[in-house]
């Protein structure tokens, strides 16, 4: 496992190293954009982590909460970045639960192969619309 034991690391470099963002500059973005608390604080793009901080996230309309438990060196295998953290059990229970119910409701949708004919969009469209 190759981490720096203590020290600090600017959070976008961190989101991309534990693998949270494809690149460096969308987790600079969500940072930006307010997605990132650091210890219940709106996190800045020049912002560090060290081992102890907590950090909570909002990425796809789903919520993270972990523990930093080390700084990465690099952008490395996905088990050296789940290493570096360590997830709240209750919201990733919540997200789960969340992510089935998005299932579950897309398999109750109305579904034929290719474009939805015109019966199919009445539905969609009725589905849709809050009454």
């Amino acid at each position: 496992m190759s981490e720096t034991g203590g020290g600090n690391l600017r959070i976008d470099k961190w989101l991309f190293f534990a693998r949270f963002y494809k690149t460096r500059v969308l987790a600079g973005k969500a940072v930006g954009g307010g997605h990132v608390k650091i210890n219940g604080q709106r996190a800045k793009p020049s912002g560090t982590v060290k081992p102890g901080d907590v950090i909570e996230l909002v990425r796809d309309q789903s919520s993270w909460k972990m523990a930093v438990l080390a700084i990465p060196s690099r952008r490395g295998p996905a088990v050296e970045a789940s290493a570096c953290y360590e997830e709240d059990a209750g919201v990733k229970q919540q997200r789960e639960q969340l992510v089935a119910g998005r299932r579950a409701d897309r398999l109750q949708m109305p579904h034929t192969d290719g474009r939805p004919d015109k019966h199919t969009r009445r539905k969609l469209r009725a589905r849709r619309r809050p009454d």
